[in-house]
């Protein structure tokens, strides 16, 4: 396969370094910018998040990032959002008390988890479909978790012809999301770069779809 060059996005978050490492060594051609033209004709857009909702919505909103994502999908051209970066794609998110508007690609609400035990940090399971490309051939494996919210339904209604979103579940206390596969846009609430060999595999099926 030709290398496909994909743009991690530069906007401030703490694990972008980890993103570019692993996308590197499952061989993309990788390059950490917010550059307007460098998003727009990469082959893929990997989007990172780490911390609190509301501070990585600010600090997407410092370059434009909702702008750029919508921009890429509206050309049917693949985004990767991971951990906050996926969270941040939903309507909102509500964590310690402060309601902050998303970015909207898809409707919910992400929260709390409902578990005894928060933050969800570790090794977990995932609940994949059948017909799930990110997790070809790694289905059964397990994924690196750290978070203590997450979207727990999903809400987007699609219509045929139009296919429906391929939704894996985990277990933390409840079901919440773990992974979306929605056309061009995709997610993992786990942190791939940290998951392994298993990561290693899911990025390599991500780099497959662009």
């Amino acid at each position: 396969m030709t290398s496909r060059k994909v743009v991690v996005l530069d906007y401030g978050s703490g694990n972008v370094h980890s993103a570019v490492k692993a996308l590197e060594r499952v061989g993309a051609e990788v390059e950490l910018t917010a550059d307007r033209r460098a998003v727009a004709e990469a082959d893929g857009l990997l989007v990172p998040g780490v911390g609190a909702f509301d501070a990585v919505m600010r600090a997407l909103e410092s370059v434009r990032g909702g702008e750029l994502i919508d921009k890429r999908l509206a050309g049917g051209r693949p985004v990767l959002g991971i951990c906050v970066g996926m969270q941040v794609l939903f309507s909102r998110g509500v964590e310690r008390g402060v309601d902050t508007e998303g970015l909207g690609e898809w409707p919910g609400t992400v929260d709390e988890l409902k578990a005894d035990v928060l933050p969800h940090m570790g090794w977990n399971t995932v609940i994949a479909p059948e017909e799930s490309r990110l997790f070809a051939g790694i289905a059964d494996e397990r994924f690196y978790f750290v978070h203590s919210n997450a979207a727990q339904t999903w809400e987007l209604d699609v219509q045929p012809p139009l296919p429906a979103a391929s939704v894996t579940w985990a277990e933390h206390g409840g079901r919440f999301i773990a992974a979306v596969e929605n056309g061009p846009l995709s997610a993992t609430q786990f942190h791939p770069e940290k998951s392994g060999e298993a990561g290693m595999q899911l990025l390599s099926n991500w780099l497959l779809t662009l």
